[in-house]
């Protein structure tokens, strides 16, 4: 079972590459994010005949998320992180797929902070942690799947010194994010890879791409059901140096079957 997320950056503009993505590694479950699209524009039919299922929480213009199912149709549980009825950015969806909960999302950046944004994403990660809770607690196997917009340590970016007063490395941010592996969430590509878990982003600016000057902002996090199951994760980092690319990487995880 392959387990996969991508800040797709606009889903209809990087069809083509999703759709050659997929043929290639054939995921059985894909979390997007950043669609901009609506729910209406989403390229259902294309990634049906791709042979892939759907359900998605679009926004015109910004934010959106989708999860993708191989040879079946995710059955969506929620469409909004609870905690805030007043919250209208299209950044959560949650479905049951493949015997599994699969959440995918879509942390705010935050930028600039201090100010409301950064506010609102911190806001937003106390909501999450207070759901990851109820969904640790729950036993069901989980993945919590997606663009965290969260750098964890300053091993997970090229050069922190020059991002030091962006929101993705911010000291509250960072704790956050710590409060909920403590939960007892596995980050896989930092357990399987505890020496350098490789970058899943890299900025359109200043040959970032070219410099390998990357962070590591998409995450992938199990519960105690599945960490059994983990056999490999990894990032699919050439598909970020295809011409007309999203800034990100595809992340992946790959379980072993049941016994």
């Amino acid at each position: 079972m392959r387990i996969a997320t991508w800040n797709i950056n606009d889903v209809r503009t990087r069809l083509a590459l999703l759709l050659a993505w997929l043929e290639a590694t054939r995921p059985d479950v894909v979390a997007l994010q950043e669609i901009k699209c609506t729910d209406a524009q989403f390229p259902r039919e294309a990634l049906r005949a791709a042979g892939y299922g759907a359900l998605v929480v679009g926004q015109r213009t910004w934010h959106g998320v989708a999860l993708l199912a191989r040879g079946a149709e995710p059955l969506e549980i929620r469409r909004v992180l609870p905690g805030d009825p007043e919250d209208r950015e299209a950044r959560y969806l949650e479905a049951a797929v493949h015997g599994m909960v699969v959440a995918s999302l879509y942390l705010p950046n935050g930028n600039p902070c201090p100010g409301p944004r950064f506010d609102y994403k911190l806001a937003w990660f106390e909501r999450l942690i207070a759901h990851a809770r109820s969904l640790w607690r729950s036993g069901h196997p989980v993945v919590l799947a997606g663009d965290f917009n969260v750098v964890p340590t300053d091993a997970d970016i090229y050069a922190p010194a020059t991002w030091r007063d962006n929101a993705l490395l911010q000291p509250q941010a960072r704790t956050a994010y710590a409060r909920l592996l403590r939960q007892g969430w596995w980050d896989v590509l930092r357990r399987l890879h505890p020496q350098g878990a490789p970058f899943t982003f890299w900025d359109y600016r200043r040959n970032r791409w070219e410099r390998n000057a990357g962070l590591r902002i998409d995450h992938l996090l199990v519960s105690r059901g599945l960490r059994e199951r983990l056999a490999d994760a990894g990032v699919d980092r050439e598909v970020r140096g295809i011409e007309g690319a999203s800034d990100h990487a595809p992340v992946w995880l790959q379980l072993d079957a049941l016994a």
